[in-house]
């Protein structure tokens, strides 16, 4: 499995195992009776009670970005002493990309891999990592390189990765919140008042809870890959008035030719790396917009209408 796909899974993972973990600690030791109320305060209560939940995993995966990120990638941070050729030109890139947005200098590394690829990640504007793969520094010019590097620079001056922490924390929320009432309804509608004399939730109420969660973040993903979509026009937007579109359009359009080139080539592995590329049955939960759209929106303007 490539290992860029294996960090996005990872993310995930990790944010779902700490909602099990916390989940596990509430039902051993019954937290969960105390706030299930049925009346407004009970309510108030099982809210509150889930977005300590909910946030938890998407905050601690975001505060442990940069170290898992590089643990996981095998990223090289580039030594400023030492870097030359196209380790150079990132780390010059960067250094007058953060100037530029009055950051403090991110880390900057790269990791080996053949597909060309880069991110940005950090919990905070002025504690973040760039990171580019061989295969980006190897396929691109120097302009196409600076127009990827003025993208995810964008990402880390919007501020996308605690945007998205935050939005994830709020999806994480209302699907714990909306799972247990309904498993809730639905439980004492089934078994009436047998569940209080067992005195504690029956299986029901914990396999519906946990069916009805999966459920809703399901669904939250699609509007977590929409918010997704639009933040890659407004770092488009953001490479552009950086550095011109020129730089950008060069970059989405060598993307584009090494995608249609090699696709077909790629074990499957990889082939999920290319989510530039628009699919079929997929396109709600796509979180990059298919390279075609981004190149027109460049080209024409719109990317200023579409970014907003």
């Amino acid at each position: 499995m490539g290992r860029f796909l294996k960090r996005i899974l990872f993310f995930i993972l990790l944010n779902f195992l700490i909602m099990i973990t916390i989940g596990i600690i509430v039902h051993f030791f019954h937290l969960d009776r105390r706030v299930m109320g049925t009346d407004r305060d009970g309510l108030m209560t099982l809210l509150s009670f889930a977005a300590i939940w909910g946030f938890a995993g998407s905050f601690i995966s975001l505060a442990l970005s940069r170290w898992i990120a590089r643990t996981l990638m095998g990223i090289k941070l580039i030594d400023e002493n030492t870097a030359n050729g196209s380790a150079r030109l990132v780390l010059e890139t960067v250094k007058e990309l953060a100037a530029t947005g009055g950051i403090r200098m991110p880390q900057v590394g790269i990791f080996d891999h053949d597909a060309p690829n880069a991110f940005a990640t950090g919990p905070t504007k002025n504690r973040s990592l760039v990171a580019v793969s061989t295969g980006l520094l190897g396929r691109m010019s120097n302009e196409e390189i600076r127009g990827v590097l003025g993208h995810e620079m964008s990402h880390i001056f919007n501020g996308d990765m605690v945007t998205m922490t935050l939005l994830q924390g709020v999806v994480n929320t209302f699907s714990i919140f909306f799972s247990y009432l309904l498993a809730f309804v639905i439980t004492r509608a089934l078994e009436g008042g047998r569940e209080k004399q067992r005195g504690g939730r029956s299986f029901l109420f914990y396999f519906l809870s946990d069916l009805f969660r999966i459920v809703f973040m399901i669904l939250g993903m699609i509007g977590i890959a929409a918010y997704s979509r639009w933040r890659e026009y407004r770092a488009d937007r953001g490479s552009a008035e950086l550095l011109g579109p020129g730089p950008m359009v060069a970059a989405l359009r060598k993307l584009q030719a090494i995608a249609n080139n090699s696709e077909e080539k790629m074990p499957d592995s990889v082939k999920a790396l290319l989510i530039f590329k628009e699919r079929r049955g997929m396109s709600l939960f796509a979180t990059h917009p298919p390279l075609e759209r981004r190149i027109q929106a460049l080209e024409t303007g719109e990317i200023y209408s579409l970014s907003r």
